[in-house]
């Protein structure tokens, strides 16, 4: 059975152990290593190989659409093999994947090869890698349990730029990625192969109330998931056109390169604050209201972005963008997990990744397509960012409180209401 509250508040809970197997793993994962060291490289390949940036650009796009395709089947194989199987291989093609970028030629195909890879395996590594096995460990904790993980990749987002800076500026951009994709193997394997496994029996309980968890037809085809699935694809969109070119929309209007990868380091650090809070807000308020207030907050970064010509306002602006990142992972899979509980949790998280990964695949290149074109990043170009993330906010509030429903034709049993509901 599994443990009471007091158990899971406690140090000493075993699926605790499991947390800091997901914070060391997120940490150096795809979601930290990719979106938040990509923008760094940016100029020196087109410096090197003479690539224009809309063709940098499509290689993010690439392991995002990679990511959409893959995300389904990786699902599926958690939930049927268990996290340990998938991620430790994820993990290990994934390290050699990037450090295969040592060897980039002038042929951007080896470029677009390599992100395909690491694209394949990249959500085996993240998130969805350690969701599952942490929510069967947790119930009434387990808002506090996600973000703890997810605060590694907030870790992760603070370091690696700088890592990655530092290493571009002192032994050159291919020793650079050596050293990324060698950081993700010395610190994401071994807490994963020590720590990651599931509840030995996973029961979703709540004051000892079984939850019946519904079938995944029921899920996919009730508006509950795809009004989720809309807001995860509409959020990175937003999100991953400002990442892309962050360091360079800062570079070009005057802030210096390490200026500009403080700026993709300050949205880490603030992601890290965000995500904790964000856990505790789940565990004491309606996971909804808590995501508009992110995706709002969000919109709101977006357009101060587009008006930053300084060092301080880029931080501010990417202080607001990094705060409210806690719906990018946290909320997710906490949502799912309210609505439709553990048994398809990976498959169903996979889907909604299926949607982050399109919306992200989509606007890095337009960014870099309006760039190529105005010869500028223009105020208007990144004001654009800020729509898909205030949409969501509004579209929420056709989601119904925990239980309320699955889909106009299905329903099933709720678990008990076990905390304040905010709005």
């Amino acid at each position: 059975m599994m443990a009471s509250n007091q158990s899971e508040s406690s140090i000493t809970y075993p699926g605790w152990k499991v947390v800091l197997a997901g914070f060391f793993g997120v940490m150096v994962s795809f979601a930290a290593v990719v979106p938040y060291t990509f923008s760094v490289f940016v100029k020196p390949l087109s410096a090197a190989f003479g690539w224009h940036r809309e063709a940098v650009s499509a290689g993010f796009s690439i392991a995002a659409l990679t990511v959409a395709a893959a995300s389904p089947g990786l699902g599926f194989l958690l939930d049927r093999f268990g996290p340990r199987r998938i991620v430790l291989p994820c993990v290990a093609v994934f390290c050699a994947g990037y450090v295969s970028l040592v060897w980039l030629t002038p042929h951007i195909m080896h470029f677009y090869i390599a992100f395909f890879i690491l694209g394949v395996v990249g959500n085996g590594t993240a998130y969805l890698g350690y969701s599952r096995a942490i929510s069967t460990w947790f119930v009434r904790r387990r808002g506090l349990a996600l973000s703890a993980m997810l605060a590694g990749g907030s870790c992760g987002a603070m370091l690696l730029p700088l890592v990655a800076q530092a290493s571009i500026a002192h032994y050159g951009w291919r020793a650079a990625y050596g050293i990324l994709g060698g950081l993700a193997f010395v610190v994401g394997f071994p807490f994963a192969a020590m720590f990651l496994k599931e509840q030995a029996v996973a029961l979703d309980q709540t004051n000892g109330v079984l939850k019946q968890d519904v079938t995944l037809g029921e899920a996919v085809g009730s508006r509950i998931f795809w009004i989720i699935a809309i807001t995860v694809c509409l959020y990175a969109a937003s999100l991953n056109g400002a990442l892309a070119h962050l360091s360079a929309i800062l570079t070009d209007r005057g802030v210096s390169a390490s200026g500009a990868a403080a700026a993709v380091s300050m949205i880490g650090a603030t992601a890290l604050v965000g995500r904790l809070l964000t856990g505790l807000f789940l565990d004491r308020f309606f996971g909804v209201r808590v995501s508009q207030w992110m995706l709002l907050i969000t919109a709101i970064g977006m357009v101060l972005l587009s008006l930053a010509h300084s060092l301080t306002a880029g931080l501010f602006a990417a202080s607001l963008i990094g705060f409210s990142m806690g719906s990018e992972g946290d909320i997710t899979p906490y949502l799912l997990s309210r609505y439709f509980g553990l048994k398809r949790l990976s498959t169903l998280y996979s889907l909604t990744w299926t949607a982050y990964a399109a919306g992200a695949a989509v606007s890095p290149i337009l960014v870099g397509k309006l760039f190529d074109s105005l010869g500028s990043y223009r105020p208007g170009t990144i004001q654009l960012l800020a729509l898909p993330a205030f949409i969501p906010c509004l579209l929420m509030f056709l989601l119904p409180r925990y239980g309320k429903e699955v889909s106009s034709h299905t329903a099933f049993q709720a678990e008990p209401e076990m905390h304040a509901e905010l709005g």
